[in-house]
This record gives C-alpha cells, structure tokens and sequence, in this order.
C-alpha cells in the first residue's frame, strides 16, 4: 500500500508476514508478549471485581469506585512513563516497573482487610502500565520501519490468543473458596517470569534512539579535536 513505508532495496526474504530482517525477534517478542498476556488473563478486572465482591461482600457502588481509581492510576502510569523511559530506557521502564507491580498483585489476595487489598492493588495499577506504550515503542524501535505494520499486527495477535484462553482456567479457581487466592499468584508469577525473559534476551538488543548517542561521541570528539587544533 502507499501509506507503507517502502522495502529497503537491501532486503531479501520477505515472508508472506511482512518481516525480513526481524522474523527472529518479531517471534521471539511475540512468544513472551503472549506468556504475559496470558498471565493477565487470570485477573482481568471482571475476575478481580468478582474476588472483591465475593471474598470481602463489597457492593457494586464501592466496587466500582476502586475500578475508576484503579483505571485513572493506570492511566497515569502509561503517560509516566515516556517521562521514565528516557532517562533509563525502555527495556529497563518496561522490567523495573513491571517487577514490583507483580509482587504487589500476588500479595493482593493475602492482605487480611478488604482496605488494605484494595490498597495494595492501586499501588500495583499505579505502575503496572508502565510497561505498555514502552513495549510498543520498542517493538516499532527494532525493526525495520516497512515491517511495524507487520510486527504490531503479529505482537498484537499473540497477545489477544494468550489473554483468550487464561480466563477459562481462571474464572473456576476464582470461583472456589480454596483456591481464590491462586489467579493472583499465578499471574503475578508468570508475569515475573516474563520481565525476566524479556530483560535476559533485550537488555543489550538497543533502540537507535539509545544507541546514538554512544554512536555520536567519536564523532564529537574527532569534531573537538579538529576545532581545538584551528
């Protein structure tokens, strides 16, 4: 299409997907991003309201106050972190923030007031979404700009299968009075798995942004150099 940005002469091998260069991280981001979308099926806020209804009695009307709240934090960590990213990066907004969101929701379900638990999930949503547009900016950031078309499409259809199939499992756990702590255990656990996949294969795969300005500094200092010596 002419909206596209068009194949560089130097590519070879294009699939049927639309990737050449980037097949093998493409499918490797798609792979954990599907591990993460999975775990997040065992607490979307559906089950969550329904733990919050039926293991501390809370009614609709409050229920849904900690839902706004919950959603407002959330949003407010999206827009943080652009402001996060650029002073430590993306790999390392998306794992440091994710990280300690995660404790936080396995500890959810343990606290022994309905205040407390209500508490402790707004701090988890407070940065739990720090990871979403830096995921988003680092998948566009390492591929080629005629493949973002593509790797959004791939990345985003693996996330939507894995959050597709968590509930099924989840909704009958969260349904027992045994086991209605273990959707959150479960999810925060795969989750953690997850930041730490990510940050073993990604943490050295850099951006251009992050890569320019190490790339730059020869250049500088051969630009001092040569003005020192006018």
């Amino acid at each position: 299409m002419a909206i596209e940005t068009p194949t560089p002469s130097h590519a070879s091998g294009v699939s049927r997907f639309g990737l050449h260069r980037s097949q093998g991280v493409v499918l490797r981001l798609s792979m954990l991003f599907a591990l993460d979308a999975f775990a997040g099926g065992f607490v979307i806020q559906s089950l969550v309201a329904f733990w919050f209804s039926t293991h501390w009695g809370i009614q609709p009307a409050v229920l849904g106050g900690i839902l706004f709240v919950a959603n407002v934090l959330a949003a407010g960590s999206a827009l943080a972190a652009t402001w996060l990213a650029h002073r430590i990066g993306l790999i390392e907004t998306m794992v440091y923030t994710h990280l300690p969101s995660n404790v936080l929701l396995i500890l959810v379900p343990f606290m022994p007031t309905a205040g407390l638990a209500a508490l402790l999930f707004f701090l988890r949503m407070s940065i739990s979404q720090m990871d979403v547009p830096t995921r988003q900016s680092y998948t566009m950031a390492v591929v080629d700009p005629d493949e973002r078309s593509a790797a959004a499409g791939i990345t985003g259809i693996a996330r939507t299968l894995g959050v597709g199939v968590s509930p099924f499992i989840a909704a009958p756990l969260a349904a027992s009075v045994a086991y209605t702590a273990v959707p959150f255990v479960i999810a925060g656990s795969l989750k953690i798995v997850y930041d730490l996949l990510v940050f073993r294969a990604f943490r050295h795969v850099r951006p251009p942004e992050e890569r320019a300005p190490a790339a730059l500094e020869p250049v500088l200092e051969r630009e001092d150099e040569s003005g020192s010596e006018t």
